[in-house]
């Protein structure tokens, strides 16, 4: 039976009018295959679930992080209330809705949960028992994951409780900390110096040949004394004498000058320029100075910033006296106490205006030629002490005797012109002047009449030039 309008059967055999739909060729669609539901049970959750150190059984409810007493679960989909975040140990469970036929969610939080099962109100500042979020540090609530991540949690030191650490201390202006009291004492990047640093011909001088010597004056008196008595010539006990005499002075002499000549061969030492100082080189170098991170104060006059310090006190033993030392002798000025601190500092080069880091600090070894700014000779017997003094003696436990007392103190303060001698060490565009490895001699002065003497570390020389006339121009 025909018919005008053009018809077509389907699949199904149901005639329909119209022309057939030409196939259209279909866009290619990415598949992917649904992941389980694993339920919370780390066994079926992979490689994921082992970065938990958590046990699990079956009977929890679906999370997206570490749970204490979870809420059970009820309904077909939805039934509990999702979470996102940790939960607090002993929470509550929270209210159960049911739904049927659609997937949503009656009641959703994001966050923690307080103790009653209550979303926690943030909140910024340190972190309370209540267990609040804040944007301090945490308490230490979550197990350990072995998860790493970039950045500290604060800026500074914390405490036991995760806190920002109070430091208790001043800065200056420049920002360095300011140390009082015992702090620098017992602080490592300070080297304390004692009094075997200081020079001594008597150390100085080697032992093998002071002994030879000595033996050989021995033997000369013998023979002399011998033939003196046998044949009743005195001829070699003269020269023996004179000889003797001859080395007791010049022993005499160095004790005496041998500082002074130290102090000179120190002076004629040419001056080095930093740029052109290589690595390894023994250099001296003269400029002034600016303190490092941790400035000095002088012990009693309580000069600020500085990076040298020395204050000694002398007491004169009598006949009757008390010593000051176990090594002090009669009529004698003998050291009783001892105060003498060196830190790290900058130096200027005159030469060439180049800044090199002096390393005298953290037990560094150095040898100082420093003058004395202050020395004061007090008698209690014929005047007063001063408050000052006093105060000093008590501060270290030192009694006020009936005896005779000298106070030097010298120091290196900010700004100061010094002479440093010591090997450079270049580390790219930083310029350190270290201890050299072995002591350095200065030679025979014979001009003086003064033996060689070795110096050991850094040197540093101070000359105090506050007493000098000046010339008005």
């Amino acid at each position: 039976m025909g018919s005008r309008f053009p018809s077509h059967q389907l699949s199904n055999g149901l005639y329909v009018s119209g022309r057939p739909e030409q196939p259209k060729e279909r866009t290619p669609t990415m598949t992917s295959v649904a992941v389980p539901y694993t339920g919370g049970d780390i066994k079926k959750s992979g490689e994921l679930g082992k970065m938990f150190d958590l046990t699990t059984d079956a009977s929890k409810a679906r999370k997206s992080g570490p749970l204490g007493n979870p809420p059970t679960r009820s309904g077909s989909f939805g039934g509990a209330a999702s979470h996102s975040g940790p939960i607090m140990p002993n929470t509550a469970a929270r209210a159960i809705y049911t739904t049927s036929g659609s997937a949503s969610f009656k009641k959703s939080n994001s966050g923690p949960l307080n103790k009653h099962g209550e979303p926690m109100k943030k909140s910024s500042g340190p972190q309370t028992q209540s267990g609040r979020q804040n944007s301090g540090p945490l308490a230490p609530v979550l197990p350990t994951t072995g998860l790493i991540t970039s950045g500290p949690i604060s800026s500074g030191p914390l405490n036991s409780s995760g806190a920002p650490r109070k430091v208790s201390g001043t800065l200056d202006s420049t920002g360095s900390i300011k140390l009082q009291g015992s702090a620098v004492v017992h602080n490592q990047a300070v080297t304390v110096l004692t009094q075997d640093d200081e020079f001594s011909f008597k150390r100085n001088f080697p032992k093998p040949i002071l002994w030879s010597l000595i033996l050989l004056f021995v033997m000369g008196f013998i023979a002399g004394g011998f033939i003196l008595g046998a044949v009743h010539n005195p001829i070699l006990l003269i020269v023996v004498v004179v000889l003797f005499g001859a080395v007791a002075g010049l022993f005499g002499w160095n004790s005496w000058s041998g500082r002074r000549a130290i102090m000179r061969f120190i002076a004629n030492h040419p001056d080095a320029e930093l740029r052109n100082a290589t690595n390894g080189q023994f250099i001296k170098i003269t400029g002034v100075v600016t303190c490092g991170n941790l400035p000095l104060e002088s012990s009693f006059q309580k000069v600020p910033r500085c990076v040298y310090t020395s204050t000694s006190l002398y007491e004169y033993r009598g006949w009757d006296s008390k010593a000051a030392n176990p090594t002090h002798r009669r009529f004698t000025w003998g050291l009783r106490a001892l105060e003498r601190r060196a830190v790290d500092f900058y130096i200027s080069d005159f030469q060439s205006g180049l800044r090199a880091l002096v390393k005298t600090g953290c037990g560094a070894k150095m040898t100082s030629y420093v003058d004395d700014s202050v020395v004061i000779d007090m008698d209690p017997a014929n005047e007063k002490l001063s408050p000052e003094f006093i105060r000093w003696l008590g501060e270290r436990n030192l009694s006020s005797d009936d005896r005779l007392m000298r106070l030097k103190e010298g120091y290196i303060k900010e700004g100061s012109t010094v002479s440093v001698m010591g090997v450079v060490q270049r580390n790219d565009n930083v310029i350190t002047i270290v201890p050299p490895p072995e002591p350095i001699t200065t030679g025979c002065q014979w001009a003086q009449c003064i033996f060689p003497a070795s110096l050991e570390g850094i040197v540093l020389r101070w000359e105090d030039t506050s007493k000098s006339d000046v010339i008005p121009v």
